[in-house]
């Protein structure tokens, strides 16, 4: 491959990923310089094919960017009306009155929307603007620069065959070189992964930490549909097993999003996340509002949870880590896109500063400077300890705990410091003689559903001929190590059924259903012997989610 030749396209900025954060940096470039020859790559079929999020948005990054976004047709019209947050037990509910919470805590003002028709229309008033945007272009490689710096990225890269040989139809892609490289992957990003080692970027910074979200969406009764109504619980049925929790957001036509978070950093390699979504949704409260509706999609996605201490150096010699690539959610708020924005605006403005200097291929330290004490930095240091609290003490100290530490920070102090999250959550599973296995009642067809019938409502698909983007790094390890001492946790981690172990005794194999990925990156993330690298499938690929 190291002698492959390709034909070259050079920018001034090269943008991997068109989600909030990689289409806010173009088109605030474009904004300063019509002049700049930007380029955003997107892995998905389509813009907002790979985008799945909660989501309530704080349009504040918006608002910066283009603050006459209504104006402009903007798909964000579904205000907040209503707050709720409930504590689940098996059966009944305990709803938590909102005025003890912090301010932060609020949703008015903000409004329920799909990220990925955001997406959509973002892409629209950057095209608007000059700049190129190319779907179905998987970023497969970085493109070093003689000096050590990121020069540009490979992409478009097709026609492989399973065994990694170059098929009759073989495209080599493209070189697209950059004067700057804005990684925009979302959580766990190949070229982010990379890029962080290299440079050793995040020497600095606490462990990432991580949750799994997996989302339907729901057609419902309309009498059943209140528009702008926000739901979040804890509690069952994780109980003490995990952390995490739900979400249920009414938004218009009758669709209800259902979500459910199951933080990463569990020890009991028995449990099952996607089956602890299926079962909540048996929770009288929630089947209630379910039954007569029909869930028409369904996707899944690993969500940053390690907050400010965990956010590494974000600018690197040639480019910058911006959105979920760099870690910007606010865990309480479950808000990570007005973040992703902002650092995709710090990021052009950086970037225009010093093109417009004449410097090119540099670090932008004031890039990583203005994300970390600026707004970014202000709306997730206020919130810092409460994820380590949950991970420390569980659930009911932490409310207790890190909601006094928010109204602290709120007031500008903290008495607890700033603390750390210890392990990764890869290292927070145990062996599997540590624990009993879970047991979970069989999906009923109606209102949960077994895993490959969901994975159908994620739209995926993959070009089976090609070589699993799912990398081993021994292939022994499976069945030798994570089978015998943790009882196979990929098996059950993974929420589109892609590993399974077929056989048995001597027998058993590890295999790996490829095509399934919706590119979580969940085995990435928490694969106890840190065994199987997530790489980009050939562009294109992966689920099409409708309006996730």
């Amino acid at each position: 491959m190291a002698d492959t030749q390709r034909e070259t396209m050079e920018y001034d900025v090269v943008i991997v990923g068109a989600g909030p954060a990689g289409l806010s940096a173009a088109i605030r470039l474009k904004q300063l310089d019509a002049d700049l020859n930007v380029v955003v790559l997107e892995k998905g079929s389509e813009v907002g094919a790979h985008i799945l999020s909660g989501a309530v948005l704080d349009t504040c990054g918006l608002d910066h960017l283009m603050p006459d976004w209504k104006e402009r047709g903007a798909p964000i019209t579904v205000p907040v009306k209503e707050d709720n947050f409930y504590l689940l037990g098996e059966a009944g509910k305990i709803r938590v009155p909102n005025f003890p919470m912090p301010p932060l805590m609020n949703n008015h003002g903000n409004y329920i929307v799909s990220m990925g028709n955001v997406c959509r229309w973002m892409a629209e008033q950057a095209e608007a603007l000059g700049v190129e945007i190319f779907p179905g272009m998987s970023c497969s490689e970085l493109v070093w620069g003689e000096d050590g710096r990121v020069a540009g990225v490979v992409a478009g890269e097709f026609g492989r065959n399973a065994d990694g040989s170059e098929g009759p139809g073989y495209e080599p892609g493209m070189e697209l070189l950059g004067k700057y490289v804005f990684l925009s992957e979302g959580v766990r990003g190949s070229l982010s992964k990379q890029v962080i080692a290299k440079y050793d970027l995040a020497k600095d910074s606490e462990p990432q930490k991580y949750g799994l979200g997996m989302k339907e969406i729901w057609e419902i009764d309309p009498a059943k549909h209140k528009p702008g109504t926000v739901t979040h619980t804890m509690g069952w049925p994780l109980g003490k097993n995990a952390g995490g929790g739900s979400f249920i957001y009414h938004l218009d036509n009758n669709q209800v999003y259902v979500g459910f978070v199951v933080h990463l950093n569990y020890k009991n390699p028995y449990l099952f996340p996607y089956m602890e979504f299926q079962r909540f949704k048996h929770h009288p409260m929630i089947a209630e509002l379910l039954e007569g509706g029909k869930r028409v999609a369904y996707g899944a996605r690993a969500i940053s949870e390690g907050g400010f201490q965990s956010i590494p150096q974000t600018a690197f010699p040639g480019g910058a880590l911006l959105g979920c690539s760099a870690g910007l959610v606010n865990v309480p708020r479950i808000k990570g896109n007005h973040n992703a924005m902002l650092s995709g605006i710090h990021a052009a403005e950086a970037a225009h500063d010093a093109i417009k200097a004449g410097r090119s291929g540099d670090t932008l330290t004031d890039y990583d400077k203005e994300l970390k004490s600026g707004p970014v930095g202000k709306d997730l240091k206020k919130v810092r300890n409460v994820k380590p609290l949950w991970s420390k003490y569980g659930l009911f100290p932490s409310l207790a705990i890190g909601g006094f530490d928010m109204w602290t920070n709120t007031m500008g102090f903290s008495l607890l410091g700033t603390l750390g999250h210890g392990k990764s959550d890869a290292e927070a599973t145990e062996k599997a003689d540590k624990h009993t296995p879970i047991t979970y009642p069989k999906p009923d067809g109606k209102l949960s559903f077994d895993r490959l019938t969901n994975v159908a409502f994620s739209f995926t698909n993959h070009e089976e001929s090609q070589p699993a983007h799912l990398k081993l790094l021994d292939p022994s390890i499976p069945v030798g190590v994570n089978l015998p001492e943790y009882a196979g946790p990929s098996a059950r981690y993974c929420p589109a059924g892609v590993y399974e172990f077929v056989g048995t005794g001597e027998d058993t194999k590890f295999q790996i259903n490829f095509q399934n990925c919706v590119h979580c990156k969940t085995c990435d993330i928490k694969d106890p012997s840190q065994n199987i690298n997530w790489t980009v499938p050939q562009g294109g690929d992966g689920p099409n989610y409708p309006n996730m």
